[in-house]
């Protein structure tokens, strides 16, 4: 009888054992658990917003920023047709006000935060003469490059600045539309385009295109980046830690040295 107790008490024992062995495993990985936080973002901020991870990673573990670029009016559309995004960061007013007007996002957590300019650019390697955009007339410059003006906001604003010059109809066959702001620059840092038109933060970021001239802000509309979270995100409390880290002091001097101005700093 004592040997039988004495087996029993090694079963339960072992049983006890075994379950504080998986308690603990559970506990671990519960707190080993990673929180990924879907930021869609306009391709202008690519460099800026893939500094700006590195360091938030570095310092948030356990958090993971899945970064999506693209067209303004692209990553509009898809939050509006319901994709999993967490915040979204546009390159203009217009795009992000539409899903402020339908709810999709938190009036609480939503800013102006940072500006750009629009500049004109060339190929390093072009033999063609561009000094204004009044040179992209001449029969030398076969095709320019620019945002699709529905959905690319620098591409809008392209739009606005060559019908304010009244060049827009004058240069129509010459314009080659692109899907984002990055595929702009592509074409002319390639040179399969004679110029291209871009913000300034792009054009910074390639040392193989030629900066010809910062287009005057009159002749579009104000170049605003708007940011905020998406309403009904899932992870409300670390999306509000990285919306109040995109406006403190570190992440701003990230944004400066990428060439955005600061317009803006609320909620913090």
């Amino acid at each position: 009888m004592t040997m039988k107790l004495k087996q029993i008490s090694t079963i339960f024992l072992f049983l006890f054992l075994l379950a504080a062995l998986i308690s603990c495993g559970k506990s671990q990985n519960q707190g080993d658990e990673t929180i990924s936080l879907t930021i869609s973002a306009a391709a202008s901020l690519n460099e800026a917003l893939s500094e700006i991870k590195t360091i938030y990673e570095s310092d948030h573990k356990g958090i993971e920023l899945l970064l999506n670029f693209g067209g303004s009016g692209s990553l509009q559309q898809q939050i509006t047709q319901g994709a999993p995004v967490d915040l979204f960061f546009s390159a203009a007013e217009d795009r992000y006000n539409q899903l402020v007007d339908e709810g999709l996002i938190d009036s609480t957590y939503s800013t102006d935060l940072l500006g750009n300019q629009l500049v004109l650019i060339t190929p390093k390697q072009s033999n063609v003469n561009i000094e204004k955009l009044q040179d992209l007339l001449t029969s030398d410059v076969r095709q320019i490059a620019i945002g699709i003006p529905e959905t690319v906001p620098a591409g809008m604003y392209a739009q606005q600045t060559l019908k304010q010059l009244g060049l827009w109809e004058k240069l129509s066959e010459k314009i080659i539309p692109s899907k984002d702001v990055r595929q702009v620059l592509s074409y002319v840092e390639t040179n399969n385009v004679d110029a291209g038109i871009v913000y300034k933060s792009d054009a910074l970021s390639s040392n193989k295109v030629n900066n010809v001239m910062i287009i005057a802000a009159e002749l579009h509309d104000p170049i605003i980046y708007p940011v905020g979270i998406v309403d009904g995100t899932k992870n409300q409390e670390e999306a509000v830690k990285f919306f109040k880290f995109l406006q403190s002091d570190d992440a701003i001097k990230i944004f400066q040295k990428y060439g955005f101005n600061i317009v803006g700093k609320n909620n913090e």
